[in-house]
């Protein structure tokens, strides 16, 4: 039995988030009767429990402001390294999501290694770039990100672009790296059009069907509202633009307002949150267009799915949304007037060309983010990580036999 144990993400059963998704979907759709799961849950209480048949254990985290995230993880390895020496596991793989506690990590990592176990970690996107950070805060996470790459087994990145930035940043640790992307749910909702549901949330945003782009994700700066609102205001479009995101009355938020007065247009309409998931998918499948501005690294998980579930998606035009929507979608620059032109010119197009664009963005995602694909790359890799070195050296004579067959 191959045991991998997962920390980083707030844990299973997952209510948003992209970790969380992520891990969700590793253990609901396992395969191979040959791992076993052991999931870090961020709680408030050290309880145990099984859910899609993995061991989930809760860790109590303190309220300490920023820095709960770095403890939470700090104390789930700890935890890792207690469970894996007191039951005296084997080539067990501690998996870390993201690139929180480098600063910690090279005497756990020595620890685990003394037990025979590997450290992968998953270095998500440019997390320093964020400008909700302050700059010291910036400045660890860019360090943390150093060490991690620098103490880590094995680099699992989601993205080309993720990958070829640390084998290039970072040569000089000559880090091991994979690539295994994040991945999307290819089914249509289950509401109709005439779902009360749907209809309730329609009347009272005051919207309809087709009517509407959308945009979906963190209210952050980097995700570049202030460009998609002001060039949509700037745009000739009779449809609305819808913003489904956690809007707080902040500094960013007051800043957008004076910049854009985007209240003086009434086809901006921002709704606040859909926590439910199937009102979210049918949103996305009835906008005529997605709008994505996120240009902060790696594959993003909203972004998948508005290729999975919307004909038209009109991206920003930077590699790691070009990576992922190739001829799928339409691409806009930050330059004054681009996306205000894509918007017209996505209003033009017919619903064969829309539907055509659909079917490229949809056959995308099925050949290379569906998650039984992932899950399916995961399970070799873990699997492949726990073969004593006699099984890995006959696996190859194998492997090798069968090709010059």
């Amino acid at each position: 039995m191959n045991h991998v144990f997962i920390i980083g993400s707030k844990g299973i059963p997952a209510k948003y988030g992209g970790f969380e998704t992520f891990v969700d979907q590793l253990t609901r759709q396992k395969l191979t009767g040959h791992i076993q799961y052991h999931v870090s849950c961020q709680s408030d209480n050290d309880d145990e429990f099984v859910h899609n048949g993995a061991r989930c254990f809760n860790v109590k985290v303190p309220e300490i402001g920023p820095a709960k995230a770095v403890l939470y993880d700090v104390l789930s390895l700890k935890r890792c390294l207690s469970y894996i020496k007191e039951n005296r596991i084997e080539n067990a793989i501690v998996y870390i999501l993201a690139c929180r506690i480098g600063p910690f990590l090279s005497s756990y990592r020595k620890a685990l290694a003394a037990l025979g176990a590997k450290v992968y970690v998953n270095p998500d996107g440019h997390e320093w770039k964020r400008s909700k950070w302050n700059r010291m805060i910036r400045a660890y996470w860019k360090y943390s990100e150093k060490l991690m790459v620098k103490n880590a087994d094995l680099l699992v990145c989601d993205s080309v672009g993720i990958e070829e930035y640390i084998q290039t940043e970072y040569k000089r640790f000559r880090p091991v790296t994979t690539y295994i992307s994040y991945g999307a749910d290819l089914e249509r909702s289950a509401l109709s059009n005439s779902s009360p549901k749907l209809r309730e949330w329609y009347g009272k945003h005051e919207l309809l069907p087709d009517a509407y782009y959308l945009i979906v994700g963190r209210f952050v700066p980097e995700n570049n509202y202030e460009l998609m609102i002001r060039e949509f205001m700037a745009s000739k479009t009779d449809k609305d633009l819808v913003l489904i995101c956690n809007v707080e009355q902040n500094k960013f938020y007051e800043r957008l307002l004076r910049s854009t007065n985007f209240p003086k247009d009434k086809r901006i309409k921002f709704v606040g949150t859909v926590y439910d998931q199937e009102l979210l998918k049918k949103i996305r499948e009835n906008a005529y267009g997605y709008l994505h501005g996120h240009e902060v690294g790696g594959t993003n998980p909203s972004l998948l799915e508005a290729l999975a579930g919307t004909k038209l998606n009109l991206l920003l035009d930077v590699v790691f949304n070009k990576e992922v929507g190739r001829g799928g979608a339409v691409y806009f620059t930050k330059a004054a007037g681009s996306l205000a032109r894509t918007l017209e010119h996505a209003d033009a197009l017919t619903e064969a060309q829309r539907d055509a664009y659909g079917k490229k963005a949809v056959r995308r995602i099925a050949e290379a983010y569906s998650w039984s694909k992932i899950v399916d790359q995961y399970e070799h890799l873990f699997l492949e990580a726990g073969l004593s070195r006699k099984e890995d050296v006959f696996l190859k004579k194998v492997v090798s036999f069968s090709k010059q067959g």
